[in-house]
């Protein structure tokens, strides 16, 4: 069966219709018309996260959206449930549309001003900082379950996106850096967890790509990956697009100082969960990526590069 008769199905729960295919990657998503207006039909990806674990993301997205974060909420379909079950067996759920345009795109300098590219970040860090201060005000479900990205689930045996330190595309020298990291980071993160380090749900994914920007606005979407961890991790992922940029280090402050009006952060373990993110996506392109596609080289030498920067 197509993606677009799976996406036809789907929609009919929720007595929609598709009406563009927006992006089919690992989740496929869609833009549906429903009675009420404009929604994202997601199809999500077999084997990735399990039914409990997609409903408590729906869960909480809703809970954040409620208390005035700007996530979007997850949508009922027609019998009430948030989460559908397709004839292939595939999950599908619906969510509010949210306007607006990436903050960025991978890999591509801002093309804005930098005034402008320092104000966002401010606001992110704000952003990010509200939705970790409001899902601390959550009472969780019995069942609510997530991914952990703690220490085993960055640096342990079996990380949760792969042994970045086993990258066969690496060369000798490169695996060889990449094994100190993952020892570097264990202790680390060892010592921030002994000092009382924020833990809690995260959104483990904020990419320019997942931050939408209308006008003044952010919001965050894709919580796909989302998961129990450090809370500092969320800036890393955010800081690990923009190591390349020659104003790097007033994108981190910036992003630091918002933050930091309502959460504690400093520089110098931001600056380690960036490596965190940086080694993760190595190992994130272990199964995924073809080990001809560049991404692996270009993803590898990031890493490298900014462990050098970190354990100096």
């Amino acid at each position: 069966m197509s993606i677009e008769s799976l996406a036809a199905e789907a929609a009919a729960h929720w007595n929609g219709r598709v009406t563009r295919l927006i992006r089919n990657r690992e989740n496929a998503v869609f833009e549906v018309a429903l009675p009420q207006g404009r929604a994202a039909l997601r199809l999500h990806r077999h084997g990735y996260q399990d039914d409990a674990a997609i409903r408590s993301e729906l869960w909480w997205c809703a809970a954040l959206a409620a208390k005035d974060v700007a996530v979007p909420a997850a949508l009922p379909s027609r019998d009430g449930s948030l989460l559908v079950k397709l004839l292939n067996g595939r999950n599908a759920s619906v969510i509010d549309w949210v306007e607006g345009d990436a903050l960025g795109e991978s890999g591509k300098p801002f093309p804005q001003p930098l005034p402008e590219v320092l104000a966002r970040h401010f606001a992110l860090g704000r952003l990010i900082a509200d939705f970790h201060l409001a899902t601390d005000r959550l009472a969780l479900p019995a069942e609510f379950t997530r991914p952990k990205w703690d220490i085993d689930g960055l640096t342990g045996e079996a990380p949760f996106w792969g042994r970045f330190w086993d990258h066969p595309v690496a060369t000798h020298e490169q695996a060889e850096v990449l094994r100190e990291a993952r020892t570097f980071l264990r202790d680390s993160l060892h010592q921030h967890a002994a000092a009382g380090g924020d833990f809690g749900l995260i959104h483990a994914d904020v990419l320019r790509e997942n931050v939408l920007v209308n006008k003044d606005s952010l919001s965050l979407i894709d919580f796909d990956d989302s998961g129990f961890g450090f809370r500092l991790y969320d800036l890393g992922t955010v800081l690990s697009q923009n190591l390349y940029e020659p104003a790097y280090p007033e994108i981190r402050d910036a992003l630091l100082a918002g933050y930091s009006q309502l959460r504690p952060a400093t520089v110098r373990m931001v600056e380690v969960f960036t490596l965190a993110r940086t080694c993760a996506s190595v190992g994130w392109t272990m199964p995924r990526l073809a080990p001809e596609d560049p991404v692996n080289k270009s993803h590898l030498a990031r890493a490298v590069m900014w462990a050098r920067k970190v354990m100096a």
